[in-house]
């Protein structure tokens, strides 16, 4: 094998371990934002304890990530597509902690409403998180198998999940100015919804950075509309 070859070679295998990382991060970010939320509705602290534990191999893959990244920047001097592939690789890195905080987030409010009494408004939290995680495995798959159509439908169903998340919210205030008692717990769940809601804002992060990653695209303060016409445009 020539020293031209073995080098391409080991720089492939270094671009194909990093996506293997990412996607081990989103599995486990994934992960912890379905034990916070399960702890939440069912009331299992021992879940919320898994979240917010498993928070720090998030964060340590988060820092192989851009470590390994800064590597191959400095190492191979990467152009083009492939250059992209490590920057998109680094941003997604960094929204997949950003979520896996925001389950810690809700990880530690869940314990703290687990040990008060149930309150029936906790289930208007469960449609949110769905539509949230649908979001956020969407943008995964976009990343994952480069699908640029996928990637762009997110900005739309985002603004629905915005819209629903103020109406909750307008909700729980509501509850608040009628239950004087339970209005801490009233205050975790606001939180906890806005929560829900940034997990959707990283996934559009997400999707974003694989816009970038296939056409070198930068659609972040673009209108769906806009952006399907750059794209359009990339393409022709």
């Amino acid at each position: 094998m020539s020293e031209l070859a073995h080098t391409l070679g080991t720089f492939e295998s270094a671009l194909r371990e990093t996506r293997s990382n990412v996607l081990r991060m989103a599995s486990l970010a994934e992960q912890n934002l379905e034990n916070a939320i399960k702890g939440l509705l069912g009331r299992n602290s021992e879940l919320c304890n898994e979240a917010i534990a498993e928070d720090d191999e998030v964060n340590a893959l988060e820092m192989q990530i851009d470590a390994d990244c800064l590597e191959i920047l400095m190492r191979f001097n990467p152009v083009a597509t492939d250059l992209r592939e490590v920057i998109a690789g680094m941003k997604v890195a960094n929204n997949l902690e950003r979520i896996s905080d925001e389950a810690q987030s809700i990880a530690r409010r869940a314990k703290k409403m687990n040990k008060h009494p149930e309150v029936a408004a906790v289930q208007l939290i469960e449609p949110l998180y769905d539509s949230a995680l649908v979001l956020f495995r969407d943008s995964i798959k976009a990343y994952a198998e480069g699908d640029v159509e996928l990637a762009l439908s997110l900005k739309d169903r985002d603004h629905s999940l915005d819209k629903a998340q103020g109406e909750v919210i307008r909700e729980l205030t509501d509850l608040m100015d009628q239950d004087d008692a339970r209005v801490k717990t009233f205050l975790h769940m606001v939180f906890i919804v806005r929560s829900i809601e940034r997990v959707g804002d990283h996934a559009v992060n997400i999707g974003e950075d694989g816009i970038f990653r296939e056409s070198a695209l930068d659609i972040r303060h673009l209108t769906p509309k806009q952006a399907a016409k750059q794209i359009q445009k990339g393409i022709s």
